[in-house]
């Protein structure tokens, strides 16, 4: 990393960045075999990561946010906006990720933050997320302002196997 760079979180270009794609999949491979539960159980592979961002990416409604430090990614969370036709108004919020070696430094809230401005951006006025309940990434949304909607029960294989519950939470912009 670059001594003393300012982060800076901005909108990955599907067509631009493609340089920074491999660098996306080592971040979902360290948080993966970190014990995220972001939808991918141990074992995934770089490979397999690289596949999943280059679709993403690529995707229609899909808003790829990246926090930098200089050339080095420190985090990334995306903007789900394709909604059915009753719900123009709201987006998802996914696959936030902060590298191991960048947590405890407000990347996360950085993306919050950034996320939410992009939602504004895109007239959207109503986010929706979930995380395993108890999580750090859970004290991070409340901190934020994001109010629990309910916990779900067993709804999530933890990436090493087990169930976890998993909380949705809702803000309104």
């Amino acid at each position: 990393m670059a001594k003393g760079a300012a982060v800076v979180v901005r909108r990955l270009d599907p067509a631009g960045d493609t340089a920074m794609l491999p660098a996306l999949a080592d971040l979902l491979v360290e948080a993966v075999a970190g014990g995220a539960s972001i939808s991918f159980m141990a074992g995934y592979t770089p490979d397999e990561a690289l596949a999943f961002w280059t679709a993403k990416v690529a995707a229609p409604g899909m808003i790829v946010l990246v926090a930098l430090e200089g050339a080095a990614l420190l985090g990334t969370v995306t903007l789900a906006m394709d909604t059915p036709p009753n719900q123009p108004h709201r987006a998802d919020v996914q696959k936030m990720i902060v590298a191991e070696a960048a947590r405890r430094r407000g990347i996360g809230t950085a993306l919050i933050t950034a996320v939410e401005a992009e939602a504004r951006t895109e007239t959207r006025t109503m986010l929706v997320l979930d995380t395993i309940s108890f999580s750090d990434a859970a004290r991070l949304y409340e901190r934020c302002g994001w109010t629990r909607a309910g916990e779900i029960p067993d709804y999530a294989l933890m990436p090493a196997g087990g169930l976890a519950p998993t909380t949705v939470y809702f803000k309104r912009l």
